[in-house]
């Protein structure tokens, strides 16, 4: 069993999480206790380190009825932006990880990832839906520089015609728009970039590796410039702490040539419980209290609601006015005049990676 440092370390450089908790399935848990003899001394950094990921398969199948895809794939596991909120994080806890900073700095890569979605695709029984991209962790975080499997992806979606859902918080989408450009003269692409909030201040402590909410509405500026259908997400919305920028970044985004937003209210599900509230602690212990109080108010007065019908915008008074905040913007900025439809009917199955040795 691996063991995992439990001891509270405060604003580590570049990373969200104050601490290393063990994953809910190990069967020990480690405290640390000062007894007055002895400090550690704070972790001014952790370093990431980037190991292999050998799943057999690469697409995802999704069944929930309130999210709007049916498959995805994610060329990387953990995420080096760092953000405390992150739903993503308890997943580290199924590889026998921290779903705190090792979520952050422990990552791993499919190196295959290319040519096991070749394989996937080309079979008979595959049939054309639209492919998210970017749904557990984000697929333009720092190693895909280096390493450029997201890349590879998309020049495969170039050619099998297929639709593509990105969801990012990084400016490095523009690298890859000569690929975007292709892909939207026959409808296949769609851009959503992830904004929580606009003030850099609480947008640092809350993502530190992430690009600047500036640099994200100027990436959606270039991107719909181009002709490259682009969406803005609010996620989350944090009550008590950045709901009060929702008109402010709707607009931002409307201004930037953004046609669709969404928005999802806080989740704190699993292990995100307690990481977040102890980030919430330390960075607005005068506010911590009444934030969470309109969570639980929000969550049938519980911290998390996981029921589909709730899980993402919540319930009671806060989230029904929100509801109304958001959609009452939406249409001043004329956004979500029409449904997101991408195109099916262009797809063509790519040579499998076999054919191709011979």
């Amino acid at each position: 069993m691996k063991e995992y440092d439990s001891i509270q370390l405060k604003k580590v450089k570049g990373r969200g999480a104050l601490s290393n908790q063990e994953g809910r399935f190990e069967s020990n848990q480690r405290f640390a206790l000062d007894d007055g003899w002895y400090q550690q001394e704070p972790v001014e950094a952790y370093k990431t380190e980037v190991s292999v990921d050998k799943s057999r398969t690469v697409i995802s199948r999704n069944t929930s009825p309130d999210v709007p895809f049916d498959q995805s794939v994610n060329p990387y596991r953990g995420c080096e932006h760092g953000c405390i909120y992150c739903y993503a994080r308890p997943t580290h806890s199924y590889l026998g990880f921290s779903p705190g900073l090792d979520f952050e700095r422990k990552l791993l890569y499919k190196p295959e990832v290319v040519n096991q979605l070749r394989n996937e695709l080309s079979k008979a029984s595959y049939r054309c839906k639209v492919l998210a991209l970017g749904t557990n962790t984000d697929p333009y975080q720092p190693i895909e520089k280096s390493l450029r499997l997201t890349r590879g992806i998309l020049e495969l979606m170039v050619e099998a015609r297929h639709p593509v859902a990105i969801t990012t918080k990084s400016s490095m989408v523009e690298r890859d728009m000569d690929l975007l450009r292709e892909l939207s003269v026959d409808g296949l692409i769609i851009v959503s970039l992830s904004v929580t909030s606009l003030d850099h201040d609480i947008a640092r402590k809350l993502e530190p590796r992430a690009a600047a909410p500036k640099r994200r509405l100027r990436t959606l500026a270039r991107l719909s410039s181009a002709g490259i259908p682009t969406h803005i997400s609010i996620a989350p919305v944090i009550p008590a702490l950045t709901d009060h920028e929702t008109e402010v970044i709707l607009r931002a985004g409307a201004e930037a040539g953004v046609k669709y937003a969404s928005y999802t209210l806080l989740r704190l599900p699993w292990e995100v419980k307690d990481l977040f509230k102890q980030w919430l602690q330390e960075h607005y212990p005068n506010r911590a209290d009444h934030v969470m109080s309109l969570i639980r108010q929000s969550h049938k007065g519980k911290e998390y609601d996981s029921s589909f019908a709730n899980r993402r915008q919540g319930t009671g008074l806060f989230a029904e006015l929100l509801a109304q905040r958001f959609k009452l913007q939406c249409d001043k900025c004329g956004m979500n005049k029409q449904t997101i439809a991408l195109n099916n009917h262009a797809f063509r199955s790519p040579q499998p990676q076999q054919a191709l040795l011979f």
